[in-house]
C-alpha cells in the first residue's frame, strides 16, 4: 500500500468521485459509497479503502470550510493537505455552475446540520446582595 503523499491527479479523480456521490445526495438519487471507493481503487496509487475513505472526509472538511454542503457520511477530519485544497478549486473551476447553484437545497428527506445559535456570555456570580429596586 502506497504510504506517500498524494498526488495531483489522484486527489484530481478523488474529488471528482466525491462530487458526484455530493449531487447524488443533494438530489436524493440512490448511490453506494462503497460502489464507488471499489471504482476508484484501481485508478489510485495503490491505495487502501481506508486511505479513501479517509480523503473523503478530507475532501467533506475542505467543503465545509469553504460554507459547501457535504456529504454528510462523511464526516469532516481537518488535518488535510493544501493540495487537496488546490483539487477542490480546479474542480469547481471546471464545474462553475456548481457555485452557481443554491447551497442546501436538499430534499424533505434528506437530514442538515442544525443551524447554529449564538448565546451570550454566562452572567458572573457577585459576593454582593442583589441591588435595591
Amino acid at each position: 500500500m502506497s504510504n506517500g503523499a498524494w498526488t495531483d491527479e489522484e486527489n484530481d479523480l478523488i474529488v471528482a468521485d466525491y462530487f458526484a456521490m455530493l449531487a447524488d445526495d443533494i438530489s436524493a438519487r440512490r448511490y453506494s459509497k462503497a460502489e464507488h471507493r471499489r471504482a476508484l481503487l484501481p485508478l489510485l496509487n495503490d491505495r487502501s479503502e481506508g486511505s479513501v475513505e479517509f480523503k473523503h472526509q478530507n475532501i467533506s472538511a475542505v467543503l465545509k470550510g469553504l460554507g459547501e454542503d457535504w456529504i454528510p457520511g462523511y464526516k469532516p477530519a481537518f488535518n488535510f493537505q493544501m493540495t487537496l485544497v488546490d483539487a477542490v478549486a480546479r474542480w469547481l473551476a471546471l464545474n462553475p455552475a456548481w457555485l452557481g447553484r443554491q447551497p442546501g437545497l436538499q430534499s424533505a428527506a434528506g437530514l442538515r446540520e442544525a443551524a447554529q445559535i449564538w448565546i451570550g456570555p454566562p452572567p458572573t456570580l457577585s459576593n454582593q446582595p442583589p441591588p435595591q429596586e
